[in-house]
């Protein structure tokens, strides 16, 4: 080293050097994730994905420009993602970042507003403190839409529980990012879709009250009507069977079809409501009737996969609100949103990654589940109520009042009621050791398949005890809203994003929707010191470092002076 900088060109070796950390610098792009949440990594899957591309893809996102501290938070996270993308995918996966309508004037950038919002990019409205005194909003679109060929898909940035403050909401949405453009690329270059059959032939709607489900199972799978009664199911051609509010018994010959589909390795996802109670017959009687079992005949198979649907309501004060006539001025009605309980707002209390950072899903007269022995076979509450619940069996009268005194608050000190279980491994037949050969026979005749009494493969199965929970309202301004969604509310739960993990993690990529196992700690400052010690850190932030700065210099001057005068 010594002779090197005694060499008379020493430097030109120096700028060399720098030269070739320079190029390597921007061509080898590696990182070190030290965070205890691995923020700054890609999953496996997500390599494999982006890995495997064909063709390109392109990423527009809407998030950007003045934006306050949470969302430019959430645009960096975006961004910091997207580029490790972009370096896996060898330059396939390109981004960009724009402000829709940006240069445009007032009536083109309300049309170009209103063609985002018809493909599902949501606007927001940003508030911006200026000051201490002066706030200010503005309307942003936390959205990105992913192209591939001729094909597009729009990402929704955001996420959180309704109630969740901001910087809660913002964090999760952060945690979901990788999942959600994950998803979105693995739809848009899927080049085969499985077979999801919707089940009819036992009074399951086909009405418009299901219009926003078979719109979401066309969009994101092959999918059409299965009649249990006549058709003939078979596992290796229809993937998952949904099965939602059937109204009429099943027969023998219906759950043996279902039993067999399933010993064959088939998938099913039920909605199913064990006991009779609509909103719809309160609003008849004006104050109350009687909710009664359906007598389904399900509970024996059920019970043979290891569930139990009670024959219950479960009722939770974390619930959605009814508009309800509580008065006469006038004479005109008086409609006030009141809580009720017959509707609880499910959470995920085991944080299974079908419904993990999952806000709130709306439930409709759900009744509670229990999990009973199956042996072979894995159980996994995926949503439950919260924690101040209770249930009332049946036959039991349903009241608009729920909660008529304090005393009866008391009533709710239940928690975690299961309303959806998810269901995993080789299941035993229910007919299993019942049938002589004759008789197996038959089975086959309208099977299609020999019959098997256990599973010949592991099979999933997803029971949730309430049909609404993928139904939608039908009003007669607006006609059918989106599931999850309620008249007079501005605000769509989770209902459907649970209903595509669902099937995504029964039929689709599984390692895929993993990724929603990420979860970041929110690591927030304490608001009050915050506040009492602000001017103290804001001199110490500007005046520090300046006294530094004049510290070395009289420091070097001094030693300086010292030596030359020594």
């Amino acid at each position: 080293m010594q002779q090197l900088l005694k060499h008379k060109y020493w430097w030109i070796f120096l700028v060399m050097g720098f030269a070739a950390l320079l190029y390597l610098s921007t061509t080898i792009h590696t990182k070190i994730d030290l965070t205890a949440e691995k923020r700054f990594s890609i999953s496996p899957a997500t390599k494999n994905l982006l890995k495997n591309l064909d063709d390109k893809v392109e990423v527009q996102v809407f998030l950007t420009g003045n934006l306050s501290s949470g969302f430019r938070k959430l645009e960096i996270a975006t961004e910091e993602l997207l580029s490790s993308f972009r370096d896996e995918s060898e330059g396939k996966l390109t981004y960009s970042f724009r402000i829709p309508g940006e240069g445009l004037s007032d009536t083109l950038k309300s049309m170009l507003y209103d063609s985002l919002y018809s493909i599902g990019v949501r606007p927001f409205n940003n508030e911006l403190n200026r000051d201490e005194n002066e706030k200010t909003e503005q309307l942003i679109f936390p959205s990105a839409i992913v192209r591939y060929q001729n094909k597009i898909k729009v990402v929704d940035l955001m996420s959180g529980k309704s109630g969740a403050d901001e910087e809660s909401s913002l964090n999760y949405s952060e945690a979901l990012l990788e999942f959600k453009f994950d998803d979105a690329i693995d739809k848009l270059t899927k080049k085969q879709f499985p077979v999801v059959a919707y089940a009819i032939g036992n009074g399951e709607p086909i009405n418009p009250t299901v219009q926003d489900l078979i719109t979401t199972l066309s969009n994101n799978y092959r999918t059409g009507l299965f009649d249990i009664k006549t058709g003939i199911l078979n596992a290796d051609t229809i993937k998952a069977l949904v099965i939602v509010k059937p109204s009429l018994s099943f027969t023998e010959t219906d759950k043996i079809k279902i039993d067999q589909y399933i010993m064959q390795g088939g998938k099913v996802l039920w909605f199913v409501d064990k006991l009779y109670a609509e909103f719809d017959s309160l609003l008849r009687s004006r104050s109350e009737f009687i909710a009664f079992d359906k007598n389904l005949e399900l509970d024996d198979l059920f019970f043979k996969y290891g569930v139990r649907i009670n024959s219950d309501l479960a009722q939770d004060l974390s619930c959605a609100k009814q508009p309800l006539v509580v008065g006469n001025s006038g004479g005109q009605p008086q409609i006030e949103r009141i809580p009720f309980p017959y509707y609880p707002l499910l959470i995920n209390p085991s944080g299974h990654p079908i419904s993990r950072n999952l806000d709130h899903v709306l439930s409709i007269f759900p009744s509670s589940i229990d999990t009973v022995k199956a042996e072979g076979i894995k159980k996994t509450i995926l949503l439950s109520t919260d924690t101040t619940s209770r249930t009332i069996s049946s036959p039991n009268i349903v009241t608009l009042q729920s909660i008529k005194s304090e005393s009866d608050l008391a009533l709710y000190n239940k928690s975690y009621l299961p309303v959806a279980v998810l269901l995993e491994g080789k299941f035993k037949s229910l007919y299993a050791n019942r049938f002589t050969q004759a008789m197996k026979d038959t089975v086959k005749n309208f099977t299609g398949v020999d019959f098997h009494s256990i599973g010949l493969k592991e099979s999933k199965q997803i029971v949730v005890s309430d049909g609404d929970l993928v139904t939608n309202v039908i009003t007669q301004s607006d006609g059918a809203l989106a599931m999850g969604t309620q008249q007079f509310e501005n605000y769509q739960f989770a209902n459907k994003e649970f209903l595509l993990n669902c099937l995504d993690y029964l039929v689709g990529n599984a390692d895929i929707i993993q990724t929603r196992n990420k979860d970041f700690t929110l690591r927030l400052l304490d608001k009050s010191k915050v506040k009492e010690q602000k001017t103290m850190w804001q001199i110490i932030n500007v005046i520090v470092p300046v006294l530094l700065v004049l510290i070395f210099t009289f420091s070097l001057q001094y030693l300086r002076k010292k030596k030359y005068n020594s």
